[in-house]
Parts: C-alpha cells; structure tokens; sequence
C-alpha cells in the first residue's frame, strides 16, 4: 500500500500550535533541516524541539541526543533522515507517545508510515512544511 498525505492532516498538523522534535537538526546552517526548523519555528509559531546526536541548541531550542530524552510531550517528529534510517525514528517517535510523524521530501519508508498509522499516529510523507504551508495558505 502506498501513503497518500491527507490535505486535512497536513493543514492541521501547520495550523495547529504543537511542540515538533525535529529529527537531524543541527547547527549546522547549510543543512536543510535548519532552515526548515526556523520556518516551522518562526512562521508556522510552533516550538521546535532539536534532536541529534551532537543535542546543539539551535534556534534558540535546547537540543536533545535522542527521541527519548526529550521532556515532555511531542506533538509532531518530524523526520530529517534517510529514509533507510527513518523507520527507526519512527519506532521510536510511537515508543515516546508522539501524536503525529512528518517524514521530509525525499524520506519514504512504506513500512514506517503503515506503523504509524496502526499505532494512531498521524503521517505525513515524503514532503515539507515549506512547501505545504504556502499551498494551503498557511504560515
């Protein structure tokens, strides 16, 4: 079976204020994953919540080693490895009670998302707030 994103979910995960661990944020200011974190930060207004294993404070945000070792509840993982990777995180983003996984552009892992779909989590795959909240009119 292949994901399909649902619009609704999509729009709701952009639109409503959540607390998002992103996975593979670093300080690093050439990665992608930081420029995206400051959109979802500053024009989404959502918390951002950096996770790697270097745990760098990025924006302003007390990173974190681990999915586990972030305090607190997590509304959205949002995913910024290889997609050969990103079946682990999403393992452990059901394992830590999170509401909702977002795997980037580029990241697909069927298996992953049909995981977390079972375990009642919301999924959004292979695309990228950037690009979704200027198509729906959001942020």
């Amino acid at each position: 079976m292949t994901h399909v994103n649902d619009p609704t979910v999509t729009r709701r995960l952009l639109t409503t204020p959540g607390r998002w661990a992103v996975v593979g944020l670093s300080e690093n200011p050439a990665r992608t994953a930081y420029n995206i974190a400051r959109y979802v930060q500053r024009d989404l207004g959502m918390e951002i919540v950096p996770v790697h294993p270097k745990a760098d404070t990025v924006h302003g945000a007390t990173g974190y080693a681990t999915l586990a070792e972030v305090p607190g509840t997590i509304d959205v993982v949002d995913v910024f490895v290889r997609s050969e990777l990103a079946g682990d995180v999403v393992d452990q983003a059901i394992a830590v009670g999170a509401k909702a996984v977002w795997l980037q552009l580029g990241v697909v892992d069927e298996a992953a998302a049909e995981r977390a779909a079972a375990a009642g989590l919301d999924v959004v795959m292979d695309t990228c707030p950037a690009i979704e909240g200027p198509r729906l009119g959001v942020g």
